[in-house]
Formats: C-alpha cells, sequence, structure tokens
C-alpha cells in the first residue's frame, strides 16, 4: 500500500513521472481529474490553488491546516469550509484568495488520516467490554458486535488501520510488559522481519574478494580501528591518524556498493529510514546479513569503505586539504569506549605490536581532538543533557537506570566523525544538508523568564552565543548544568534534514551533514551516492540522486522524529510498570517544569521516570522534593504524584 502521506509530500515538491510507484496512479489520476494536481513536463505538482496537510486544532468549527511539504504558515480554515473532516485527517484544501487577514482555504477532499495505524485495547464502559484507543480512551472507530468483543479478553491490544478502522492483529494484553514493545511499533508501522526478497537479496552476497575491486584504494596495510559501545554489532566507521603527515582518514562503511536505488532492500530502507534502539536490541534499518556483517567494519576481515582523507594544519587546525574516495580497509581492533578511557588514564596497555601501533596514534590524535574541540566551542555550543540509559530483564521489565556520560573516547570520535560530515557537505550546494536553524526571539524570551523566575539573572549580550555561555556558566555555578541545558535545547529549532544549506547553528558550522552512519541512518547513504557521482562528474547520476530530494529530507526528517517518539515512548511505559509496582511509595525527584503542568523527574536509585504532579506542596522549577506515586496509568504511561516534602539539595 502506497505511503499517502508520503505522495502528498512528493506532489507538493514536484513528482516525476519516472519515479511513480503502481499503488500511487490511482490517487494521481483521481487528483488530475479533479485539477488538484497538473502534469508539466513529465512532474505532477499540486495547482498553485491546492494544498495538502493535516488537520491541526478543531474548535467551534473551524480548524487549521498544517501544510505538510513544505514550510510555510498554518492555513486557517472558517465555519462551514470544513467538509466533515475531524483533527488528524489528511486533507486537501482549495485556497481562498481575495480574503484579506490569514491564508484560508476549505477542504475539497479527505484522502485519510494523518496516523495511518493506532493502538486499542479493550477496557469495561457502563458495565461492557469497549473496543477504545489505548492513548484517548475514545471509541477506536472499529466496527464490532457485542458478541465479537465478548471473544476478547479485558486488556487485550490491538493494532488498528485508521484508514479503514479494521483490526490488523492482536498484539497481547496490556497486563503483560512484554507487549509494550509491540505496542510502540505499531502505531507508526514499525517491524523488525524483512521481507523475503529483502532477505534473499541481502544473503545473495559474497565476503569480500579485493582482486574483484582494482579500481578501488587499498588502505588495508593502514591500521585503523573502530570505536564504539561494548554493545554494539554494527561497526558504522572506523579511524586512523597519520601523525607523519597530520592526516586523519575516516572510513565508512561502503554501504552504497551493496544497496542501489530501487531495489527491494533500498525501497525497505527509505521506508524505515532509522534504525531504531532499544534498551534490550535494535531494530535495523537493514537486513542484519549487511548492517552487522558485511557492511560493518569488523576487525581483521577486508571490508569495503568509503572514506575521507583529511589533512590538518597543525598551527590552525584548519582543513589544508581533503578528499573522498572508494577503498578497501582492513580494520585491526575493535574498541569499546572503555577500553579506549582505560588506556588514555593509564590502565590500559597494548598487548602486542599491533595493538601498540593503534594506540600510539589514538594518544596523538587525542591532543588533535582535544583542540579541534576547543576551537569548535568558540563558536558553537557544549550542551550536557543527560543521555538515559535503560536495562530490563527476560520479562522486560526494569532492573535499573543511569545516565550515560560522555567519556573523553566519545569526545575523540565524535570530533572525527564531526571533520568529516563537515567536509562532505562542502562539496555540494544541493543535497542533503543537516540544518539547524537560529532560535526565534519569542523562544529565547520565554527561555530567559524561566531562567529569572529561578533566581538567575540574565544579561542579554551582543550575540545569542556570549548568552547563553553565560546562562551556563550561571547554571554550573548553581549545579543545574544539565537541566538548564535541557531548558535552552527547548528554547531552540529542531535540527532537521533539507535539500539547501543554511547552516547549523547549534555545532556553529557554516555547513554540515551526515556522513558517516549508512548502516544506521538513510540521509547518510543518499549524502554517499551524491558525493560519488560528483566524483565521477556523472551529472546524470546526480541529478537522478536530487531528483525528489525536497521529499526526501522531509520524508526522513518526520522518519526521525518517529524513532525518537518510539525509543521515548517504550521507556516511558517501563517506567509506568515499574511505578504501578510502586504505588504509595515516597521518592525523591527534580521538578522539571512548572508551567503550564507541575511536572517532575525521579533522581532515586530507578533515574528519568517522569511525573505528573498533580496534589501536594507547591514547588519552584529545579527544586529537590520527595514525591508519593499516587496512581499510575499503564494504558496512557503516565504516573501521578503528590508532593510531600522538599529536599535541602546536597551541594
Amino acid at each position: 500500500m502506497s505511503d499517502i502521506k508520503s505522495l502528498l509530500i512528493k506532489l507538493t515538491n514536484g513528482l516525476s513521472e519516472q519515479d511513480v510507484i503502481v499503488d500511487e496512479y490511482p490517487y494521481i489520476n483521481n487528483f488530475l481529474s479533479k485539477s488538484y494536481v497538473t502534469k508539466k513536463d513529465n512532474i505532477y505538482k499540486f495547482n498553485s490553488k491546492y494544498r495538502a496537510g493535516t488537520l491541526g486544532l478543531v474548535q467551534n468549527e473551524t480548524a487549521y491546516l498544517n501544510v505538510i511539504g513544505e514550510y510555510v504558515r498554518d492555513i486557517f480554515i472558517g465555519e462551514g469550509d470544513l467538509a466533515n473532516a475531524k483533527q488528524g485527517d489528511l486533507v486537501i484544501v482549495q485556497r481562498l484568495l481575495g480574503k484579506k487577514g490569514s491564508p484560508s482555504a476549505k477542504v475539497v477532499e479527505i484522502v485519510g488520516r494523518a496516523q495511518s495505524y493506532s493502538v486499542a485495547y479493550i477496557i469495561s464502559k457502563d458495565g461492557r467490554k469497549s473496543m477504545v484507543d489505548l492513548k484517548t480512551n475514545y471509541p477506536a472507530g472499529v466496527e464490532t458486535t457485542q458478541e465479537e468483543l465478548n471473544k476478547y479478553e479485558y486488556g487485550d491490544v490491538f493494532k488498528i488501520d485508521n484508514q479503514d478502522f479494521t483490526i490488523m492483529e492482536k498484539l497481547g494484553n496490556i497486563k503483560d510488559p512484554l507487549v509494550d514493545e509491540k505496542i510502540v511499533l505499531a502505531q507508526f508501522n514499525k517491524h523488525d522481519e524483512f521481507e523475503p526478497e529483502v532477505l534473499e537479496l541481502a544473503s545473495s552476497f559474497t565476503e569480500v574478494d579485493a582482486s574483484k575491486y582494482p579500481s578501488r584504494v587499498d588502505l588495508r596495510e593502514l591500521p585503523f580501528c573502530t570505536i564504539d559501545p561494548v554493545t554494539a554489532k554494527d561497526f558504522d566507521d572506523a579511524i586512523y591518524w597519520d601523525d607523519q603527515n597530520s592526516t586523519l582518514y575516516v572510513a565508512v562503511a561502503d554501504v552504497s556498493e551493496y544497496v542501489t536505488p530501487f531495489g527491494a532492500i533500498d525501497n525497505e530502507a527509505i521506508y524505515r529510514s532509522f534504525s531504531i534502539y532499544l534498551p534490550h536490541r535494535s531494530i535495523p534499518m537493514l537486513p542484519r546479513e549487511l548492517s552487522e556483517t558485511l557492511c560493518s567494519l569488523q576487525p581483521h576481515v577486508d571490508r569495503l569503505s568509503y572514506v575521507f582523507e583529511i589533512k590538518l594544519d597543525l598551527e590552525t587546525l584548519d582543513v589544508k586539504s581533503s578528499k573522498v574516495y572508494e577503498a578497501i580497509i582492513h580494520s585491526q581492533r575493535r574498541f569499546n569506549y572503555e577500553e579506549i578511557d582505560n588506556f588514555l588514564e593509564g590502565r590500559l596497555e597494548a598487548e602486542d605490536e599491533s595493538e601498540k601501533r593503534v594506540l600510539e596514534y589514538i594518544s596523538k590524535l587525542k591532543i588533535i581532538t582535544d583542540r579541534l574541540k576547543v576551537k569548535r566551542l568558540k563558536v558553537g555550543y557544549d550542551f550536557h543533557s543527560n543521555e538515559l540509559e535503560m536495562f530490563i530483564d527476560e520479562n522486560s521489565n526494569i532492573t535499573h537506570t543511569t545516565y550515560a556520560e560522555e567519556t573523553p573516547s566519545h569526545a575523540l570520535i565524535e570530533d572525527c566523525m564531526l571533520l568529516a560530515n563537515k567536509e562532505a557537505a562542502k562539496r555540494f550546494t544541493k543535497g542533503v544538508f543537516r540544518i539547524h536553524e537560529p532560535p526565534n526571539q519569542l523562544k529565547l524570551q520565554n527561555l530567559y523568564q524561566e531562567l529569572a523566575g529561578i533566581g538567575m539573572f540574565v544579561d542579554i549580550k551582543k550575540s545569542i552565543k556570549e548568552t547563553i555561555t553565560e546562562i551556563q556558566t550561571q547554571a554550573k555555578e548553581m549545579g543545574l548544568a544539565s537541566e538548564v541545558d535541557t531548558l535552552i535545547i527547548q528554547s531552540q529549532m529542531q535540527a532537521r534534514y533539507a535539500p539547501f544549506n543554511v547552516g547549523h547553528f547549534g555545532l556553529g558550522f557554516d555547513e554540515y551533514t551526515h556522513f558517516t552512519s549508512p548502516i544506521r541512518r538513510y540521509s547518510d547513504l543518499i549524502v554517499h551516492r551524491l558525493l560519488k557521482a560528483i566524483n565521477n562528474h556523472d551529472t546524470e547520476e546526480s541529478s537522478y540522486v536530487l531528483r525528489n530530494i525536497e521529499s526526501l529530507c522531509m520524508s526522513v526528517s518526520e522518519k526521525e522524529r518517529e524513532s525518537s517518539k518510539i525509543e521515548n515512548e517504550f521507556m516511558a511505559r517501563k517506567f509506568a510498570r515499574w511505578a504501578d509496582e510502586n504505588i504509595g511509595g515516597i521518592f525523591k525527584a527534580r521538578i522539571t517544569s512548572t508551567d503550564p503542568y507541575l511536572n517532575a523527574e525521579l533522581h532515586d536509585e530507578i533515574q528519568g521516570a517522569r511525573f505528573s504532579i498533580t496534589h501536594g506542596l507547591d514547588a519552584q522549577l529545579f527544586e529537590d522534593v520527595k514525591v508519593r506515586i499516587d496512581k499510575v496509568d499503564i494504558a496512557k504511561a503516565k504516573i501521578y504524584a503528590s508532593v510531600v516534602e522538599r529536599v535541602e539539595r546536597d551541594k
């Protein structure tokens, strides 16, 4: 089935006839017959009178259209112009020209639901079984008889197709912690399994035989290494520092050699766009035969890679020259972050000559990356928002949580990757950029007001950079560095993918893209294809890669948000189950927001759970308190608590 939302984005930006898939033709022909869409030079595009989008807030028979496929103001839909459309519907509207005031329109066609899938479960309502939406408790819209409902148990959970309001599958029962994973994946139609034809193709590739790639640069003699989390299975990138020539090599898995445009693997990779990382496992973008084996830069085997060779000026740390090319590498060692940290702190020594050679350049490279970071932070930002790590047992219940800390090994790898990503972005003017626009003044004013509420005096400097650096200095003195950094991040625009460059505000880079993780991000795979076309002076291939780049950037940005929602909601569901076992318990927490609602975050033996505070003592932003867990809504993954005591903060 065609993704109707994706099609609407394509038609907003212009869809080439040769890129239309079979499922999309019925929609396109329908839209052509009604003049919503025009066809010119074999490009299908919305007529200028029409727009597509999601119906936003509906009040008093009026609504706003959140236009999809372009970044423009919402369009007002007045009384009598809704045509029975409801909030969350995907609609096509006709613009009403000539009216004064904000842009307005009327709904001409409802084409589906913005959320194609949802999750429902069985509850007792008025003494009878009823199927309701898991998150709203409203009727799920599925036509079922009482007789059919009676076949199910209370708490049974289902995946619903919102286009025709039918049950797709039973996921389990809300009482079972193992159902949480199925719930979060079902909402966005994510799945772990790959179709047989995808698996067959992924299994058809043979191990790398260097003799079959005479045109590739042979770098197998260079002592590359990978540095990743201890649990990692997909090794996207390897590094080597040539100290004698002041040259950094960043070798990245050459996924584009195996995943060709419009093939079975590529179609699935576009649909997924990202790997999803849950506490207990990953759901990969690519089949594991590629992501964890043939593409992964494993040690002691030949691997195809796409390599950036970057020569630095050691005085200024500017890039003197760089080149990117297809190569073969043979990684000497797979390190985890802890091993490199131990080495840098003098607690790990080389076990053999090969390892000694690698660790010698790591210690020299660390000096370079430390200097690169200092230089970078003169224009960019250094945020310390904590990343929560959750651990669960075989029954899918929390065992413990920790906050991940950035260590010297993380910093070393990060600045190597940032350098390669920056160099990649310099090579094209249209493609896939990772952009981050500056925050608007209204959001900044709200931030300054919030900080004033906790007794922080904000001195507005000449630049946003100076002002925020001053805020961070004060926050550190108050012992609130990560909390205030989280507020600053919330006040900023969301980073996204875009076909044209506007720079990256947060990093302070004039141009930036994602190049270094093609195993787990589709954006990087597109960048590889584009750079190869540019290197080969293949204008036909580069125009082919760029043909629907606007739509692709929007789609990938949306899939990124979906992946993030899945990862966050899974943890919220685990916290809710933990809280349900601890109702009445009193725990330490910190107030994280006071407007519009009072919320707190758990800072006890278990960390990171978020509570809605509904009763008890008043509390100030970032105040440490003790809370009592009063009630838990497992279905909505909500925890309700009361503030019972204020706590003097540890100095």
